[in-house]
């Protein structure tokens, strides 16, 4: 972590020796946690983190990150003064002061040399945006789902983290989990034999243009910046829906303005497992096609991908399931595993339900001190979001597409590939 050099000329060091000599005859209390007692590590250990844009889900996993002894939550930025006020209690609260500050502008916070990490929770509009300037002002970044809204931002994303050597951890939690994991070793190890169908849940198949909400009355900037707000998306007018939640009910869609759509909500927990067990991190299936009210996808392996939202086990949320040649896997979010065989099962451990984000956030805090890979880093969340996207291209057009993981084009097809990138309004181009 940065430390703050003192430079003292002789003058000074004098006059501070006597004033030390005189304080060192009282007797004097260093609080315990200034030595790294009392539970928390000491301040030389900590690493001094910053959010953005923290709401509901924002607060859950700074929440997990305040438990952490070797944090020291220092910053909020939001647009909206509530969220600022609110973020702020919640920190000072923990240390029993006043000390974290606050901005509404994400780049005053960035400019704070003494900040190492920050926790990314906006809407999907300014995650691939916000996570990039963070790289580039030298900071590692913690990043909620989904991390990028087309297949550009993808690239450009994993390609600022190369450049600039920062950590990265996507907020895919459910990679830090027991009986995911599980799951996915014995695909990767071969237990169920060769790969044949992974199967992933994306709660939503259904893409479309943004929508265009009435204009209302705007509220003062100093309680809601409307424009930064819309940071790098196309201006529209106010609206308090957008404001409070965008999504196909309040008229949005996958390409535009805020919302993700599609199959990537989801998506990009599920088929983010299905490409941890087939060892396709660093790829991408070559082929995309909706059939029958499900998006079927082949990798040039031949291992098919099928996101599907229904025929699933009651296992919970976020469901995947992988069948082999010699048996399958299934589980979700309950913690449950459910195999074609109990002898699969034998070493499961024990179950831990309810998708907690604490494991990711260690992993997270653990790379930083580090300088490891996370497990959910910029080149796996870049190849997983793509197959997203990807898609979410053949959802829109209605027909099968042929996809080049490689090039990351759709060789001859022009209306998929103008589909890969949008405009992004200034001065948010990264």
């Amino acid at each position: 972590m940065r430390t703050k050099e003192t430079h003292l000329n002789r003058r000074r060091f004098l006059k501070t020796a006597a004033q030390a000599g005189a304080i060192l005859a009282m007797p004097h209390v260093i609080p315990a946690t200034a030595l790294g007692q009392g539970g928390r590590a000491a301040p030389s250990e900590r690493i001094r983190l910053g959010g953005i844009g923290i709401g509901n889900r924002g607060s859950y996993v700074l929440g997990c990150f305040l438990h952490e002894p070797d944090v020291q939550f220092v910053a909020i930025c939001d647009v909206k003064a509530s969220r600022r006020q609110a973020v702020k209690q919640m920190a000072d609260t923990k240390y029993g002061n006043q000390d974290c500050a606050m901005y509404a502008d994400m780049r005053d916070l960035l400019a704070r040399g003494d900040i190492d990490a920050v926790l990314i929770a906006t809407g999907p509009n300014w995650h691939a945006t916000a996570a990039i300037l963070a790289a580039n002002a030298g900071k590692d970044v913690y990043c909620e789902k989904p991390c990028t809204k087309n297949i550009a931002q993808s690239l450009a994303l994993a390609q600022a983290f190369r450049r600039t050597g920062r950590v990265f951890q996507a907020g895919t939690q459910r990679r830090s989990l027991p009986n995911f994991m599980y799951a996915i070793e014995l695909a990767r190890t071969g237990r169920l034999g060769r790969l044949q169908t992974l199967y992933a849940h994306p709660m939503g198949l259904k893409t479309e243009m943004s929508g265009w909400l009435p204009a209302e009355a705007e509220p003062p900037k100093e309680e809601v910046d409307w424009d930064m707000y819309l940071g790098p998306a196309a201006w529209r007018p106010f609206n308090r829906r957008l404001l409070d939640g965008f999504n196909f009910e309040k008229g949005g869609g996958m390409f535009g303005a805020f919302g993700a759509g599609g199959c990537l909500e989801w998506g990009s927990h599920c088929v983010d497992l299905c490409q941890w067990a087939n060892n396709a991190d660093d790829t991408a299936p070559v082929e995309y096609e909706p059939k029958d009210g499900q998006l079927h996808a082949r990798y040039a392996n031949g291992v098919k991908l099928v996101l599907r939202n229904d025929g699933w086990l009651p296992l919970g949320s976020c469901p995947v399931r992988f069948e082999g040649e010699k048996g399958w896997v299934e589980t979700a979010d309950d913690g449950e595993l459910v195999a074609s065989s109990e002898s699969l099962l034998v070493n499961k451990g024990a179950k831990i339900g309810g998708y907690p984000a604490d494991f990711h956030v260690r992993d997270f805090l653990d790379c930083v001190k580090t300088r490891a890979q996370t497990r959910a880093n910029a080149d796996v969340a870049c190849n997983s979001h793509i197959v997203c996207h990807a898609g979410n291209i053949a959802l829109f057009l209605g027909r099968k597409v042929v996809f080049d993981p490689v090039k990351h084009e759709f060789p001859g097809d022009e209306e998929a590939n103008r589909l890969r990138s949008e405009a992004l309004r200034e001065p948010w181009r990264v």
